[in-house]
């Protein structure tokens, strides 16, 4: 049997790097997308290579970086750059193969084993996708490439940025089995911590462990686990016709004043909520379960989410569940404020016309068909000639109240 080729290619300081490309006189400058500090979203998105060397941190406040790096340029975040660079680059990888799978703007997933004969080996695919990628986009790229998605993905992120990097059958043992369990991916920090209670710290202590062990502790996660370890992920990477589905869709909104009471946070719930939904009628989406993000005064952040029985587009649902989450997890009256708050959506579906409805019950049937209605009509007059009551007369949920994709999206974590 032919064993695969599978590479993962995952864009150098994505949203920085389209900043610079698109303006060249940013080239060879530490160069930072941040949020806008007078509306309080003074933290660092995205930042350049140059202000990477320099010490600046996704996430940090603007006032720190600055501290770090005097001369770092701030540029707002321009989401629809970003989809069309994202877009012009996938469309490269589908010159090479039929089998590409996005995993968010800046990463994808190919299976050239049927490529080999017109193109080489999965290296020299790589290396070719790699300068075609530079040359005609001017975005640097670092290529894994394994016989599997798990190992194609840890080897992007070895050697960073503009590299090509290739873990074998022959060599996975010395390259990967040191390094920490966390590396792997699914696997995050808090089962990480699991696992170095049980004395599994790397890859090769998981690839090792007993299986009886790891499914005790973590069901049949803990089988998964030590597969990936040992290199026998075979999942397919999609087609990508198929794949083109984002993993989530989400807006966020720090606060202008941090929220002390549920009045105060409700509108803006509501106004995220129909800012989601707007986005995932039109890309013709439904969604199985919501997450909401909450920081509060000192910078903590706490998310939750829910698994719903049948999916929804509709905004009413997704504010509910997330006004839902909130009450159950965070209770304003003994804990601190709340700065900033985030509802998203994630296990998207495609919805399929007729065919969807019939799992709705009656009640957001008719409630979904009624925002469609509103689509249409906010399409041809506008998009605030119609609006919740609940978001009447406050100005913050004015700003944002729309379906603009270019706010601060919700990351995946």
């Amino acid at each position: 049997m032919m064993s695969r080729e599978v590479l993962h290619c995952d864009l150098n300081n994505f949203y920085a790097s389209c900043e610079v490309a698109k303006n060249p006189e940013l080239k060879g400058k530490p160069v930072a997308v941040s949020g806008n500090p007078e509306k309080r979203h003074g933290i660092i998105l995205a930042k350049s290579e140059l202000a990477k060397r320099a010490g600046v941190k996704t996430g940090e406040a603007i006032w720190e970086a600055k501290q770090k790096c005097r001369d770092l340029i701030l540029v707002p975040p321009h989401f629809e750059l970003y989809s069309e660079y994202s877009k012009r680059v996938r469309d490269i990888y589908c010159t090479y193969t039929d089998r590409v799978e996005s995993f968010g703007m800046d990463e994808c997933w190919l299976d050239v084993t049927g490529s080999r004969r017109l193109f080489g080996t999965g290296e020299e695919i790589a290396n070719k996708i790699r300068e075609q990628v530079k040359r005609e986009v001017g975005l640097t790229i670092s290529v894994g490439v394994s016989w599997n998605k798990i190992f194609a993905k840890l080897g992007s992120d070895m050697k960073k940025p503009d590299a090509v990097t290739v873990i074998s059958p022959s060599n996975f043992r010395e390259k990967i089995w040191p390094l920490p369990a966390t590396d792997l991916f699914m696997i995050g920090g808090r089962t990480g911590k699991k696992l170095s209670l049980l004395n599994i710290r790397t890859i090769g202590d998981l690839a090792n462990a007993d299986e009886s062990l790891l499914n005790a502790h973590f069901g049949i996660l803990g089988s998964a686990m030590k597969r990936n370890a040992l290199g026998l992920d075979g999942a397919e990477v999609m087609l990508a016709h198929e794949s083109h589905i984002e993993k989530s869709l989400g807006n966020g909104t720090t606060m202008p004043a941090d929220a002390h009471t549920e009045a105060e946070l409700k509108p803006v719930v509501y106004a995220l909520a129909e800012s989601v939904a707007t986005r995932m009628r039109k890309k013709n989406f439904l969604a199985f379960g919501v997450a909401i993000a909450i920081k509060n005064s000192e910078l903590h952040t706490i998310t939750r989410q829910r698994v719903l029985t049948t999916p929804t587009d509709t905004a009413r649902d997704l504010a509910e569940v997330a006004m839902a989450l909130f009450k159950e997890n965070y209770n304003l009256s003994t804990m601190l404020p709340v700065r900033m708050i985030t509802v998203s959506v994630y296990d998207l579906v495609r919805a399929t016309g007729p065919v969807q409805t019939s799992i709705f019950d009656e009640k957001s049937e008719r409630q979904s068909r009624l925002e469609h209605s509103v689509d249409e009509i906010r399409q041809k007059y506008g998009y605030n000639i119609v609006k919740r009551g609940i978001v009447l007369g406050s100005f913050h949920c004015d700003n944002l109240y729309s379906d603009d994709e270019n706010t601060i999206p919700f990351h995946r974590q």
